[in-house]
Parts: structure tokens; C-alpha cells; sequence
């Protein structure tokens, strides 16, 4: 049963969401949690880590049922990514390597050269998933399927698997060549697959880094240090690119670096507790409130793109508020 449970959910990512957690608790006198409208509260130890008003809340109820249906259309498309674009780039990779700087030089391996490995394996992961998440926010045919992830009115651990499941393969296909494409690159110069240093059966880099991971889709708000923010993303800067402010929009798209959205200029640092209003505003949150809504919605926006010219993309609205309405 383990393997049908998303990452969000498995023992040991509780585990450690629970330590990191009731260390928050302690060390900020039960304050660092929000509540459903994003704002920060103190809270008694139960209801600090289990609110009512999130996990009983439709939006957490319409990612379980989102959840399901991904995975049970996983199979389809999941497995023939994996074993035909990957190895397909791969392949395609080594051969012009080959023909453009001649036979492999067959270096020998070492634990230095599997660190590295595993770092640019993170980079060319990170990278590739900002490209798409940027083209998810930018691209309004794309904006239409992504929206259904920014639906979310509260944060959960399962609210990171929330997805309609047009964008699934999408999100795949970035990260089989986020993983091809280092790996063409040390099998070209190693004239071998080579292996990443790991902890745990995962790369190293990979495993610290998603050490926080829930935290990026949770109500309690992890902060790093500021200047480590402008190297890593924080959970709590992840709470910010969910928020509807449009001071917030666009914001922190990468997955684990912040160099690209410093490259971009996307990058946002929050202040501690900041508010954080989650959602699509309430000018149009009731279009993408139900499981029916959020499944049919991106063919409805299409739609009105296709006969009513009409973008889904946000629209500035000047109040005193700071949200937004849709066009």
C-alpha cells in the first residue's frame, strides 16, 4: 500500500514533518502556524499541527480527490515518458557528444565525481521545472491547467500532488530530461552509467534539500535565514507564491534553488509570518471551488480563449486589498 501513497504521506516524510514541526512550536512559543485565510496565529500544540479549518476545508478535500484521479491515470502516460523520452535524449545526448569531441575518455569514477553528479542532477531538475512552472504562470493556454493547482484555499502535504492531470505528463517530461541529460553527459565521460552519491537510495543534494519539502505545502511557515533564501527556497517562500496578493504573483517558481528566480527576477523573500491569502482571490475562487469545477475548468477556459478571446491570466485590480479579478 506505501507505493499508491504520494511522498507527501509516506512514515518517514511524516516523521520528519513532525520533528521540524514541534521544533517550530517550541522554539517560537506555538506561534509560525496560519490559519485558512493565511494569516499567522498561535496555537495550542493539537490544533498548531491539525486544524479544523484546513483539513476539514473543501479545498483539502478536492486534492484527495485530484490526487486519485492522477493516479489512477499515472500509469498511461508516467511509464512511457520514463522509457522513451529519457533514454531517447539520452541516446541522442551521448551520440553528439561523441561526434563532437570524439571517443569517451573513460575517466575513472570517484565519490567526488558522483557528488558532483548529484548536484547537477538537482540543477537540471530545478532548472527545468522552472522553465515549465515560469511558462505555466506566463502562457495563458498553460496558466489555464496550473490554475487548478493555485485553487488550493488551504495547504496541505497532499496539496503538493494537486494537479489536473493535463499537467502531470507535462511535469514529467521536464523532469525525465532533468535527469537524461547530466546522466548522457557522465555516461559520455565515464563511458558507464555512473552513480549518484546518495543517503538513503537518494541522491545526496536531493535528500537534504527535501528534508522541508511538506513544509512547502503545509500551514506551518519554515523560514531560512535571508541570505540563504537567495540560494535556496524556503517553505515559507513557497506560502508566497501561493498567496493571491499581486505583490505575490509569479513569485519563487523555482523547486529547490533560488538561482533562477534571481537570474529571472522572481525571486521574493517574505517577513516572518507574513500574510499569505491562499487561493485565486475571491473574484473568482467560486469558478474553482469543487472537484467538478477544478476537473472541467482549463477546457472552459480554453474554450473562452478559442470564441470569447478572453485570457484567464490575472489582471491587476487596484484595491485597497491588493487581490486581483479575472479577465
Amino acid at each position: 500500500m506505501s507505493e499508491n501513497l504520494p511522498a507527501a504521506l509516506h512514515w518517514r516524510t511524516l516523521l520528519i514533518t513532525a520533528v521540524l514541526g514541534l521544533t517550530i512550536y517550541i522554539l517560537r512559543g506555538g506561534n509560525g502556524s496560519k490559519n485558512a485565510q493565511g494569516r499567522a496565529r498561535q496555537a495550542g500544540l493539537v490544533k498548531y499541527f491539525l486544524p479544523k479549518d484546513i483539513y476539514f476545508h473543501l479545498s483539502a478535500r478536492v486534492d484527495i480527490w485530484l490526487w486519485i484521479v492522477e493516479r489512477c491515470l499515472r500509469p498511461f502516460w508516467f511509464v512511457g515518458l520514463l522509457v522513451s523520452v529519457g533514454p531517447w535524449v539520452e541516446k541522442g545526448l551521448i551520440a553528439a557528444l561523441t561526434v563532437g569531441f570524439g571517443a569517451t575518455p573513460e575517466l575513472s569514477p570517484n565519490y567526488g565525481w558522483m557528488l558532483l553528479y548529484s548536484l547537477l542532477v538537482l540543477l537540471f531538475y530545478d532548472f527545468f521545472f522552472y522553465a515549465i512552472h515560469y511558462c505555466m504562470h506566463k502562457v495563458p493556454a498553460f496558466w489555464a491547467v496550473h490554475k487548478v493547482h493555485h485553487s488550493a484555499e488551504v495547504l496541505t502535504p497532499l496539496t503538493r500532488t494537486r494537479e489536473h492531470f493535463i499537467a502531470g505528463p507535462v511535469w514529467a517530461a521536464g523532469a525525465a530530461l532533468g535527469y537524461a541529460i547530466p546522466g548522457a553527459i557522465f555516461a559520455y565521460l565515464f563511458n558507464a552509467a555512473l552513480n549518484q552519491a546518495t543517503l538513503f537510495g537518494v541522491g545526496v543534494f536531493a535528500f537534504v534539500f527535501g528534508l522541508t519539502g511538506n513544509f512547502r505545502h503545509y500551514h506551518i511557515a519554515l523560514h531560512y535565514p535571508r541570505w540563504l533564501c537567495f540560494w535556496v527556497q524556503s517553505p515559507a517562500m513557497h506560502h508566497t507564491h501561493h498567496s493571491y496578493l499581486t505583490k505575490h504573483w509569479d513569485t519563487n517558481l523555482g523547486a529547490v534553488t533560488s538561482i533562477f528566480d534571481r537570474v529571472v527576477g522572481t525571486l521574493y523573500i517574505p517577513e516572518k509570518d507574513e500574510y499569505t491569502p491562499w487561493g485565486l482571490g475571491p473574484e473568482s475562487q467560486a469558478e474553482y471551488r469543487t472537484f467538478a469545477q477544478n476537473t472541467l475548468g482549463p477546457f472552459k477556459d480554453w474554450y473562452a480563449m478559442w470564441v470569447r478571446k478572453r485570457s484567464p491570466l490575472l489582471v491587476p485590480n487596484e484595491t485597497e486589498n491588493d487581490e486581483f479579478r479575472r479577465a
